[in-house]
C-alpha cells in the first residue's frame, strides 16, 4: 500500500507497471513523456505505459515545504518541476570528481553541449553532495558506504517525484574488489547480497528490523550486456554483488587496522562467496537496490574490478591503469544512453 499524493488519499493502492518497446525513444520522444502529458505514448503503433515515481510517506503531503537539505533544494525556493522534469536517466557515484567528469562526457556523447565546459555544481550550496545536469540525464554524488548513499537516495527520489518525473532510469556507476575476476572486468549486479550471501537489505526502523529485497531489473543488466557487446572494448559478466558496512574486516581484509583471521580463513571466505555467485564486493548496492525497488524505479549497477580479493587486498595498479578501469562503467552506461536516446 502506497500514498498516492495525486489523489489525495492516504493507504490507496498503486500498482507499477512498466513496458519498453524493442525501439528506444528519442530525446524529442522522451521529452514529449516529461509530466503534464498523457500517461501513455504511440511509438509505432505500440502504447508504452508512463512509469512514475512512487512513495510510501503520507507526511509529505502535509508539509508547506519539502526542504531537501543535503542538495540545498526545496519544493518552494525552487522550481523543481521546471528544473529537473525532463530527467529520463539519473547516474550516481561515490566520488563529486567523477560524476562530474561523467556529466562532462556525456554532454559531449548525446551533443548536448562542450564535454570541456565546466559545468555549475547544481548542489553548490552544501558540500554533502554534488549534482550536475547536461539534457534528460542528472550525475550525482554519493559518497561512501550505506549511510551516505541512503540518505542521497531519500533526497533524490522526492527530488524526481516532486519534479514530476517519469520513465527514469538510475545507475549506480562505481567501483569494486572482484572475486576471480581479472582487475578491469566491468560487473553488471544481478543481485545484491549481504557479508552472509543473503539478497536482501535489513535496516531497523523504531527498533524494529526490516527486511527489503534488493533484486534489480533483469532486462536493464541485459540490455547493459549486450551494449558491452557492441563497445567490445573490455570484459563484462552479469553477477551478484555483495555489499558491506565496512572496506576492510567487512570485506575480509588483511590490512586494515584490526584483524582477528588468518589468510585462510579469509580465503575460505571468499571462496564460499564466489560459490555463491559473487563477482564483486562494494559498499553501496543493498540499499541502492532496496530503495530503487520501493520507489518503483528501473536500476542497475555497473562496477568495474580494481583487483581480484583471492590474490591480495591493496590496489597496485598504476594511475594511468586505474583511470582507464574507470572509465569504462561511464563508458558502458553512455552507450547505453546514447543508444536509447537513438543520438
Amino acid at each position: 500500500m502506497l500514498y498516492c499524493k495525486r489523489n489525495n488519499q492516504e493507504g490507496c493502492s498503486v500498482t507499477v507497471h512498466s513496458h519498453y518497446t524493442e525501439k528506444p525513444y528519442s530525446i524529442t520522444e522522451y521529452y514529449k513523456m516529461a509530466p503534464g502529458l498523457n500517461n501513455k505514448v504511440e511509438k509505432d503503433g505500440v502504447s508504452a505505459k508512463v512509469t512514475s515515481i512512487h512513495m510510501s510517506n503520507p507526511h509529505l503531503n502535509s508539509m508547506k515545504e519539502d526542504i531537501l537539505y543535503h542538495f540545498d533544494l526545496g519544493t518552494v525556493s525552487h522550481d523543481l518541476p521546471a528544473m529537473f522534469g525532463d530527467v529520463k536517466f539519473v547516474c550516481v557515484g561515490g566520488s563529486p570528481w567523477r560524476m562530474k567528469s561523467f556529466i562532462q562526457y556525456i554532454a559531449g556523447e548525446l551533443g548536448l553541449g562542450d564535454p570541456n565546459a565546466d559545468y555549475p555544481n547544481i548542489c553548490a550550496g552544501t558540500d554533502r553532495y554534488s549534482m550536475y545536469k547536461a539534457g534528460p540525464v542528472l550525475s550525482v554524488s554519493h559518497g561512501m558506504g550505506i549511510p551516505s548513499i541512503a540518505i542521497m537516495l531519500h533526497e533524490l527520489i522526492k527530488l524526481l517525484y516532486h519534479a514530476k518525473c517519469t520513465n527514469v532510469t538510475v545507475l549506480r556507476i562505481g567501483t569494486s574488489g572482484g572475486i576471480g575476476l581479472e582487475p578491469g572486468t566491468v560487473v553488471i549486479t544481478k543481485q545484491s547480497v549481504d557479508a552472509l550471501f543473503k539478497p536482501q537489505f535489513e535496516l531497523v526502523i523504531l527498533g524494529k528490523t526490516v527486511v527489503r529485497s534488493t533484486d534489480l531489473d533483469e532486462e536493464l543488466a541485459q540490455q547493459l550486456l549486450q551494449c558491452s557487446k557492441e563497445i567490445d572494448e573490455f570484459k563484462t559478466v552479469i553477477g551478484n554483488t555483495m555489499c558491506t558496512t565496512d572496506f576492510y574486516e567487512g570485506q575480509a581484509r588483511l590490512d586494515g587496522a584490526f584483524c582477528s583471521y588468518t589468510e585462510k580463513e579469509k580465503l575460505s571466505y571468499l571462496k564460499d562467496a564466489y560459490e555463491a555467485g559473487v563477482k564483486n564486493i562494494e559498499m553501496e548496492s543493498s540499499v541502492f537496490a532496496a530503495m530503487c525497488k520501493l520507489s518503483g524505479i528501473r536500476a542497475a549497477v555497473v562496477c568495474v574490478t580494481l583487483l581480484n580479493r583471492l590474490e591480495g587486498d591493496q590496489i597496485s595498479s598504476s594511475h594511468d591503469v586505474l583511470v582507464n578501469y574507470q572509465q569504462r562503467p561511464q563508458k558502458l552506461v553512455g552507450y547505453f544512453i546514447r543508444k536509447q536516446l537513438q543520438v
